[in-house]
């Protein structure tokens, strides 16, 4: 027997059948279709709540990259105050859902962007966090071309990652950012140039579930951009301090305590370089605020038993959910929290693996996991599955079936 992810409290309510805003999954199913992922609005708006109450003063933005479907999108511009790109599409979704709008900045940042990109972002009037010296000159060159005004962020490489993290983005050479320094001198540049320099974003690691390791990261950051800010002589209008706020996932893992990083930044601000006194500080949150609400939903279509393991096979998989196969960034796979949506609170009754439809043996959903008994069409719920869900995995693969999504 395996262990699985912890179950979020907002789903361990009642019995029975899992329930979303009083539809339960079979409801959902038969109004949209499955395999379907669900998302609960609630749970996002009970994040945005707790982070407006741990952050007093600190910009919000939310990361488009973990979820950009269109009404969790539009929902969630309600709630923040400025959405973090990662690609022109990105952008052409965002400019799809009606979310080009004055009061709602939008910045873009990635490495290898395009002239194309960089000359869709000026159009739009999206501020560019650049990325090397060669971007730099490119988005200038474009700017001046078209006769408009560049809002340029420098992305910075910092000399330091966020500790335990899943991935890891600062304190090693990387294609993200320019190397802390070398970040004064691009932006004299962008100031001789007569752009309008935007500030710094600086972005160490994701994933974290630390709080004293997102507190150092944090203090570090801030520290960071007074140095560069002192060299340079000029008061970054914003510095982004990246997000790394993870989401609990696997056995054991225990949810950040975000209060506790919040009264440290209220300090650390409180006690920031002079220069840095007009500054306005934002996160870049997207797995934090999305994550747990997301469930996907998908039917058992087969169940047998191989040499004395018992199989429950999908109609779902890795093309929908790469994350819960361990094909996204796990270095050893561990299991995602499950459950059988229509029986939802009963006691586990047996060990069973669950797998997609797909013909790989990469496609395992869960793994030898102590869940009630499960027949051809019931319902097997995946949670954690709001963030880098359907849009992280290979949906083209084998040319299955897409996947639905909902926001209720």
């Amino acid at each position: 027997m395996k262990a699985m992810g912890p179950v979020s409290a907002d789903f361990l309510r009642g019995g029975g059948d899992l329930s979303f805003g009083g539809k339960s999954a079979e409801e959902l199913i038969a109004a949209h279709g499955a395999p379907l992922f669900v998302y609960n609005h609630a749970i996002i708006d009970r994040q945005a709540k707790r982070y407006r109450a741990a952050f007093a003063g600190v910009g919000l933005h939310y990361a488009v990259k973990a979820n950009p479907f269109a009404p969790l999108m539009q929902h969630m511009a309600g709630l923040v105050d400025g959405l973090d790109l990662a690609s022109s599409g990105e952008l052409v979704r965002v400019e799809a859902a009606g979310l080009l709008r004055p009061d709602l900045p939008l910045s873009f940042a990635g490495p290898g962007k395009t002239s194309s990109d960089l000359a869709e972002a000026v159009q739009a009037g999206v501020c560019v966090h650049v990325e090397s010296e060669n971007e730099l000159e490119r988005l200038l060159a474009i700017a001046k071309l078209t006769k408009q005004q560049a809002s340029i962020g420098v992305r910075v490489n910092p000399p330091f990652g966020l500790k335990g993290s899943g991935m890891k983005m600062g304190g090693l050479a990387s294609q993200f950012g320019v190397d802390h320094e070398a970040v004064p001198g691009l932006v004299r540049r962008i100031v001789e140039a007569g752009a309008e320099w935007r500030g710094l974003h600086v972005y160490a690691g994701s994933q974290s579930l630390s709080a004293e390791a997102v507190i150092d990261m944090q203090r570090a950051t801030v520290a960071l951009a007074g140095e560069i800010a002192t060299e340079v002589g000029l008061t970054p209008p914003e510095v982004n301090l990246g997000g790394g706020f993870g989401i609990p996932y696997f056995a054991g893992d225990k949810p950040l305590d975000i209060e506790a990083v919040g009264a440290a930044l209220e300090d650390t601000l409180a006690n920031r370089p002079l220069i840095l006194a007009g500054t306005n500080f934002v996160i870049e949150l997207g797995r934090w605020l999305v994550g747990e609400c997301g469930v996907y939903l998908t039917r058992v279509v087969d169940r047998k038993v191989s040499r004395g393991k018992t199989f429950l096979v999908v109609d779902g998989g890795l093309h929908h959910m790469l994350a819960a196969s361990g094909n996204f960034g796990q270095l050893l796979r561990r299991n995602y929290p499950v459950a059988v949506a229509n029986r939802f609170g009963d006691e586990p009754e047996e060990e069973v693996t669950v797998v997609g439809c797909l013909c790989t043996p990469l496609d395992l959903l869960a793994d030898e996991v102590a869940l009630p008994r499960a027949e051809v069409g019931d319902v097997i719920a995946i949670f954690c599955a709001g963030a880098y869900g359907l849009t992280a995995s290979p949906q083209a693969f084998l040319s299955q079936g897409a996947a639905r999504e909902v926001l209720v």
